[in-house]
């Protein structure tokens, strides 16, 4: 998946051992464009993704390619966005993420408003003549000249 937005803080780094060996986590907040901005927060694993995120000014447009993750702890869920790739947004060199919002906001586009037709003129028509009265479909077939109010 894809978002674009304007990078506005870099996380602090944390670093630890496993048995695979070191390992290192940080992360950043982007912050997307629209009539209501949404504050974004990913993490991202390794030296060199941590790399890409640290060769990026703060508030410079970017791109976002991330996986979305989730897991159960105690009954409760955690969503974590892990960041794949983050790189500038440079306008013409790449179009805006097909899931996410486009930076700079483009322009809607403007419908030119439409006339509906003037009616034509008619003559007045006269009211229908009211239908004859027709049997009811619920009529009892055993007693057909009573007359109930019901």
């Amino acid at each position: 998946m894809e978002i674009t937005g304007r990078l506005i803080k870099i996380l602090q780094e944390v670093r630890g051992e496993s048995q695979r060996g070191p390992w290192v986590r940080g992360g950043f907040v982007i912050e997307t464009d629209g009539d209501y901005p949404r504050q974004v927060a990913f993490t991202s694993f390794g030296e060199d993704r941590l790399a890409m995120i640290k060769s990026i000014p703060i508030n410079s447009p970017v791109v976002v390619t991330f996986n979305p993750e989730s897991r159960e702890y105690e009954g409760r869920w955690f969503t974590d966005l892990r960041c794949v790739r983050i790189q500038s947004y440079v306008a013409g060199q790449m179009p805006p993420a097909a899931t996410g919002y486009a930076w700079p906001p483009a322009a809607a586009p403007v419908a030119a408003p439409t006339v509906p037709p003037a009616p034509a003129a008619t003559a007045p028509v006269p009211p229908a003549a009211p239908a004859a009265p027709q049997n009811p479909p619920f009529a009892s077939p055993l007693a057909p000249d009573e007359d109930l109010p019901f």
